[in-house]
């Protein structure tokens, strides 16, 4: 009797949806984060009699076959590339990217990691930097005595001084695109890397080769919709109760076996 595999393999998929869509609620305000999906596919099947086999002596073909289905298991946790709403902050280094597209970042070992995370904040050094202290690239220094930042569209980043009345270049932001996204590996903090799955990266200027453009003062929120996660909830919670009765009801029958006499 396999169903008591079969049955615990079901409830393993459940527990893992449910995981799945836990970490989704749980980042319902970070910044930038893009909900997942847990997808599965049925496991192997036990060839009692197969399709097209001989079944008498005067040569006819089975037409079907009997195949028992040994459970189901976890195929991927799919990535949503789906946008979140814009939310206004009028911050000066908060900057949403609307479109497809990530900032790229430099980590402490010197690899570079990506991010839709935008809430970008100023150095000792006046060097733009991430949350945790990674340098954007390219890097962009804002002088000390910069009285205000302005950052259009195309990325561009301009500073303005009071001794001054035109506004100074200081740099232009880039945007890093993929061309399998969802093949990139998160890495927590917002952050994520290239896999052989995502493919090689390429960089372009905001609004050229089908990335975004730029909104200053604007950060991406997420995109979980969190209705749609308690409805997809309570389907698992469901699917594991199902999936719990089928071991009672197999105990049971157990016992029966085991009682005769």
């Amino acid at each position: 009797m396999q169903a008591l595999k079969i049955a615990a393999t079901g409830m393993s998929a459940q527990q893992l949806r449910v995981d799945t869509i836990s970490n989704n609620l749980a980042n319902m305000s970070t910044t930038g984060y893009n909900a997942r999906r847990a997808e599965f596919a049925d496991l192997h099947y036990q060839q009692v009699s197969r399709a097209g086999a001989v079944s008498s002596s005067d040569g006819s073909l089975l037409p079907t076959g009997v195949q028992v289905g040994l459970g189901v298991r976890a195929s991927a946790i799919s990535l949503h590339l789906e946008q979140g709403a814009l939310k206004e902050t009028g911050g000066d280094l908060d900057v949403a990217i609307e479109g497809k597209g990530y900032f790229e970042v430099e980590m402490p070992n010197g690899e570079p990691a990506y991010t839709r995370d935008g809430g970008f904040k100023r150095s000792a050094d006046g060097l733009i930097v991430t949350n945790d202290g990674f340098a954007v690239a390219p890097q962009i220094t804002i002088p000390d005595d910069a009285r205000s930042i302005s950052i259009n569209a195309s990325g561009e980043v301009y500073a303005y001084f009071d001794d001054a009345v035109e506004a100074e270049l200081l740099g232009q932001f880039t945007l890093v695109g993929f061309s399998n996204a969802k093949g990139l590996e998160a890495i927590g903090g917002n952050l994520f890397r290239e896999t052989e799955a995502s493919g090689n990266p390429f960089v372009a200027e905001p609004g050229e080769d089908g990335l975004g453009t730029l909104s200053q003062g604007y950060l991406e929120g997420s995109s979980v919709d969190s209705v749609r996660e308690i409805t997809e909830l309570i389907e698992a919670q469901r699917g594991y109760e199902m999936n719990a009765k089928v071991i009672t009801a197999v105990d049971q029958m157990l016992s029966a076996t085991t009682a005769v006499r």
